[in-house]
């Protein structure tokens, strides 16, 4: 089952003191975006008599076009709108939703509910909107490479991740500095990875990012602290 029915979030007089720029690009699209007529189209992928109550299909969709535009992982798109108030007004998410928000993992199974099928249907409304606006030419295109099928390697990767790693220990190798992570355990995770022929990407995924952010944050100070040295 999914929440294909949506409230308003803000309120006239709640936006009016929390949004103060009309004109900014979320705003705008928030107001032109068709989102009655995708969550219809989306709908059919979901029965509405079976298992609990998914997230609201208003959300996720939003959620989903806030990451494509603004270029942003799963988590970081989460992140964005517990912080950024406008990301908040454009996703539709009241203040109270923000303790119970969707883990980033939960875009994985949305992606994969819908499929190519689900996700072109929201890029030609999507589209289609921003044309008849003059937004953009005929010849833009937006694509989700999650749900597709192939070898090449997209930012929301685990093979990017690992080879951000890499990347890492080698810059650590070259400058003297003692590895702050577990490179054994990392390396065994990454075959586990490779050994899972059922596909269960999107936890790996979220496996490698907690490792990722706070060892990248340790990356940041120690190449901070070499800088000062120079």
């Amino acid at each position: 089952m999914i929440k294909d029915k949506f409230e308003v979030a803000f309120p006239s007089e709640q936006a009016e003191r929390n949004i103060t720029d009309s004109a900014h690009e979320l705003v705008i699209l928030r107001k032109i975006i068709p989102w009655k007529k995708i969550i219809v189209r989306l709908s059919r992928f979901y029965n509405d008599s079976r298992g609990p109550v998914g997230k609201s299909l208003r959300i996720m969709i939003a959620l989903l076009i806030i990451a494509r535009l603004r270029g942003l992982s799963d988590r970081e798109a989460v992140r964005q709108v517990k912080e950024n108030r406008y990301i908040q007004y454009f996703c539709n998410v009241p203040d109270e939703g923000l303790q119970t928000f969707p883990h980033p993992a939960s875009l994985c199974v949305f992606r994969k509910r819908p499929g190519e099928v689900g996700i072109a249907v929201i890029e030609q409304e999507v589209f289609e909107m921003l044309r008849r606006a003059g937004v953009i030419s005929g010849g833009c295109a937006l694509i989700d490479s999650t749900v597709l099928e192939s070898d090449i390697i997209y930012p929301n990767d685990v093979h990017l991740i690992y080879k951000a790693f890499e990347k890492m220990r080698l810059f650590a190798k070259q400058h003297g500095i003692p590895l702050w992570y577990d490179d054994k355990a990392l390396r065994r995770l990454r075959r586990e990875f490779g050994l899972d022929k059922k596909g269960s990407r999107a936890v790996h995924l979220t496996v490698f990012n907690e490792k990722f952010i706070p060892a990248l944050k340790i990356f940041q100070v120690k190449v901070g602290s070499l800088k000062v040295s120079d």
